[in-house]
């Protein structure tokens, strides 16, 4: 056995569930390996990925060792599962559950809401649009949306909303249950979604945003996570300062409470906000350009570095 051959059974040995892929979980790059990772999060288990991007030895290995000649790959308990299709078809039939030890619970038909706006917008669309077929929503599991028109397929769920019926796959249904379609007319107009199973994203807020939520009193905590050089040197009032006694303060704050993180142009600060999402916070701002755009566009009284 070759060395990469050894390398990759030691993996596989070492891993109970583990994804060779394009990209890793945090960050797919490949459609095909995104949907393998959607999958796996969305049944909770626990897994390990391999970017065969970062090696082009394990890029081939894996190939050879399957004898399978698509990325992604699934192993489970060091056996061979599959790729992408495969690994979506056993999600939607629960054999994936039953494989991974997790209680698998058949989907049924959500429940949605179609404003007049929404079913008057896709109904023209019907008119205008070549073929036939009925308007399908499509939900990943990143929770990016699709609509389009398309035949009902084998599984679907055929979902009627305010006169329109929609066709719903299965392994979008419990994304879509709750939700809500609206259409906004307008030059920045469009389908707009209300949808309470999509998890919370850091919100972008730019410094005239932030300015009105100030002069309306919105109750909020404004986190600077510059340093302290930094805030010795330029501070915003009513900031608390991470690197001080910040993060104790959010240790006190519930999970609904609305935070405006800052830094000096509005990277870092965004980094800080999403580590924010993972601790479990919901309603997270970042305040794009920073203290530097506070000051240019807001309170010159605020020093510029």
């Amino acid at each position: 056995m070759s060395d990469i051959q050894t390398t990759i059974e030691t993996i596989v040995s070492e891993n109970k569930v583990v994804l060779f892929m394009k990209g890793d979980k945090q960050m797919p790059q490949c459609g095909f390996s995104a949907r393998a990772v959607g999958v796996l999060q969305s049944i909770g288990v626990e897994f390990e990925t391999v970017n065969v991007l970062a090696d082009p030895a394990i890029r081939q290995g894996i190939k050879d060792f399957s004898s399978w000649p698509t990325i992604p790959q699934l192993y489970v308990d060091r056996e061979f599962i599959g790729g992408s299709d495969i690994v979506s078809q056993m999600f939607e039939s629960g054999e994936l559950h039953q494989l991974l030890g997790v209680t698998y619970t058949p989907p049924t038909p959500p429940s949605i809401t179609a404003t007049d706006a929404f079913v008057d917008a896709i109904r023209a669309a019907m008119k205008d649009a070549p073929g036939g077929g009925l308007p399908r929503l499509q939900i990943s599991p990143r929770f990016e949306y699709g609509f389009g028109l398309s035949e009902e397929a084998p599984g679907d769920f055929k979902v009627e909303a305010n006169g329109l019926t929609l066709l719903i796959d299965r392994s979008t249904a419990e994304r879509a249950n709750g939700m809500t379609l609206d259409f906004h007319t307008g030059p920045d107009g469009g389908i707009a979604i209300d949808n309470p199973n999509e998890p919370p994203t850091v919100r972008r807020l730019d410094v005239q945003g932030y300015k009105a939520m100030r002069d309306n009193a919105v109750p909020h905590h404004l986190i600077d996570v510059r340093t302290a050089e930094e805030w010795a040197i330029a501070r915003v009032e009513g900031a608390v300062l991470l690197e001080n006694e910040g993060s104790q303060f959010l240790d006190t704050l519930d999970a609904d409470s609305v935070i405006v993180l800052m830094c000096h142009h509005g990277m870092r600060s965004m980094a800080a906000a999403s580590q924010l999402l993972s601790r479990g916070f919901k309603k997270v701002y970042n305040l794009e350009g920073g203290i530097d755009a506070w000051s240019a566009s807001v309170d010159p009284k605020v020093p510029r570095y």
